[in-house]
């Protein structure tokens, strides 16, 4: 499990990210040049060991390190879909944006954009708790609103779109994962009720928006 309480500095972050690239994604044993306070620190919390002259990553130094680049990567896609940076400018952005992404607020990112594999740049996002959670309940009683009977109830779970017109779209209706959302009318349009009020999309934006039925016998059949 990831122990970010032992890093407090922001360039230890930067070296864990860089030797899981190296070592973990690319399989080489060799990784970048750093300062010595910098190797020192990573020494003293047990995240790396020195080998041949080299620095490792430990088990929780590669724990730790996987949830950097998870954060940075998913700060690098709600970047680009949500608040529309660019994809040129996106990682330069999100290394600054993921040192104040805290513990968890990783997930619950992950679950507004819908647990994406791939950053802007087609590079792995590692996978967390909640992805896991989302493939289990892709089995259950979660389906999309689109396909749900009048009358069903249920919370919203995630929005299945890169789409960042979509995104903000739906969040300016207050569409966020864990709101109660209840489905009125099917045809011609999509209509559905977020506490005292409704609101109307088609069927296109209505197959975006992912459920968790209250009653398992109302979510769709497969």
């Amino acid at each position: 499990m990831e122990n970010r309480e032992k890093i407090s500095d922001p360039r230890v972050e930067e070296l864990l990210e860089q030797l899981y690239v190296a070592q973990v994604e690319r399989g080489r044993m060799d990784g970048p040049s750093c300062p010595a306070d910098v190797a020192r620190a990573a020494l003293a919390a047990g995240l790396v060991e020195l080998r041949e002259g080299q620095c490792l990553l430990t088990e929780s130094g590669s724990a730790a390190a996987r949830g950097i680049v998870r954060r940075h990567r998913l700060a690098e896609c709600l970047l680009r879909d949500v608040l529309g940076v660019s994809a040129s400018k996106v990682d330069a952005d999100a290394c600054e944006f993921e040192h104040i992404i805290k513990h968890g607020l990783d997930d619950r990112i992950c679950v507004l954009l819908g647990h994406p594999a791939q950053c802007p740049h087609g590079k792995p996002i590692p996978r967390g708790p909640c992805c896991q959670k989302a493939l289990q309940d892709a089995f259950k009683d979660v389906g999309p609103l689109s396909d749900g009977p009048v009358g069903a109830e249920g919370a919203v779970v995630y929005l299945k779109t890169n789409d960042r017109r979509d995104v903000q779209k739906l969040m300016a209706l207050g569409i966020l994962p864990g709101v109660h959302v209840r489905l009125i009318r099917r045809f011609p349009s999509y209509v559905f009720q977020l506490g005292f009020s409704q609101f109307t999309v088609d069927r296109e934006l209505a197959e975006k928006i992912h459920v968790r039925w209250r009653d398992s016998s109302a979510a769709p059949q497969p």
